[in-house]
């Protein structure tokens, strides 16, 4: 059975919601453009979608329900995303108290290695992989939007390039509002003051992922 245009449009419907609501993404996206410049920005865009389209793919073949209905990998999972957005955002808040950001250039690129395209796939690859809330969507939502008799490998993977192109098309949007301002961005206490908030986010959203589970025991 083929995805219908009505499935696709209520699963973008939902994904779309999603994706605009600010949170993670949108959060590593913003800082990567303003203070590392596009081309990294670029590579954690890919990344990211990189790491959605391997949800989908993971949920619709059923691994993912598997992985989630054990308790030790779920939070083997989860402890390994807290620890690695402690260590960027920690890495971020560093930079704001030290005043060691990275100058961009006027055609948008900073001066440093950091601004490679690889090295912001991987980033953006591993906060998506990493986070087991993503897991956890595409395990409940997913299901729900396919058919029994359809192919859940067809119709996963329709749905997750559906949230991709949304995912990539709101992140290329916030990557051209942060370069129409770049001038303003590349302040020093503009620069800062953005590593400063979006290391706090990342640091918040790591102690939400490690706290989660006892959240869940607290009667």
């Amino acid at each position: 059975m083929t995805p219908s245009i009505t499935v696709i449009g209520s699963f973008a419907l939902v994904v779309g919601l999603l994706t605009i609501t600010p949170g993670l993404d949108t959060a590593l996206v913003l800082r990567t453009a303003a203070v590392a410049g596009k081309r990294r920005a670029f590579g954690v865009i890919v990344g990211i979608q990189t790491g959605t389209l391997a949800w989908g793919l993971l949920a619709a073949i059923g691994v993912s329900a598997i992985l989630f209905a054990s308790a030790q990998l779920y939070d083997a999972i989860r402890l390994l995303g807290a620890a690695y957005l402690f260590w960027i955002g920690g890495r971020m808040l560093w930079s704001a108290l030290r005043g060691s950001h990275v100058a961009v250039t006027d055609d948008g690129l900073s001066m440093r290695r950091d601004n490679s395209f690889f090295r912001g796939f991987i980033q953006g690859a591993l906060t998506n992989l990493l986070n087991p809330k993503v897991g956890a969507f595409y395990v409940a939502i997913l299901p729900q939007f396919i058919p029994e008799s359809a192919s859940h490998l067809l119709w996963g993977l329709t749905l997750a390039g559906v949230h991709v192109i949304l995912g990539t098309t709101w992140s290329l949007l916030l990557t051209l509002v942060a370069q129409r301002f770049r001038q303003w961005l590349r302040r020093e206490k503009v620069s800062r003051t953005i590593d400063a908030v979006t290391g706090t986010v990342l640091v918040g959203f790591g102690a939400g992922i490690a706290l989660e589970r006892v959240a869940r025991a607290v009667p």
